[in-house]
């Protein structure tokens, strides 16, 4: 499970966000063995979809959706998967851009 429990109720709902020019990144994923990296800043539970800054490695980052259930069901090499970066700080978007 990517976004534990705990976190779900905290997030911002989706859409939440759209007006505001520097929303605040909750969370980020990534591959730990590429170089695609997810950071969220809006979540829906109820369809486990997120929106956020999405920098895919291979096409210039964009903001965009994301299906959680989706990264979580990605079979990395070696037996991993893609992981939630316990140290990230929620921080403003210009600074992950």
């Amino acid at each position: 499970m990517l976004i534990p429990h705990r976190y779900k109720s905290l997030l911002p709902p989706l859409y939440s966000a759209e007006n505001q020019k520097d929303p605040i990144v909750q969370l980020k994923f990534f591959n730990p063995t590429g170089a695609q990296s997810w950071f969220l800043i809006e979540y829906s539970p109820e369809e486990n979809l997120a929106f956020g800054w999405l920098d895919l490695g291979s096409e210039p980052p964009e903001l965009g959706y994301l299906s959680v259930t989706e990264l979580e069901c990605i079979d990395l090499p070696f037996g991993l998967s893609i992981e939630r970066d316990i140290h990230f700080i929620p921080c403003r978007l210009s600074k992950v851009r």
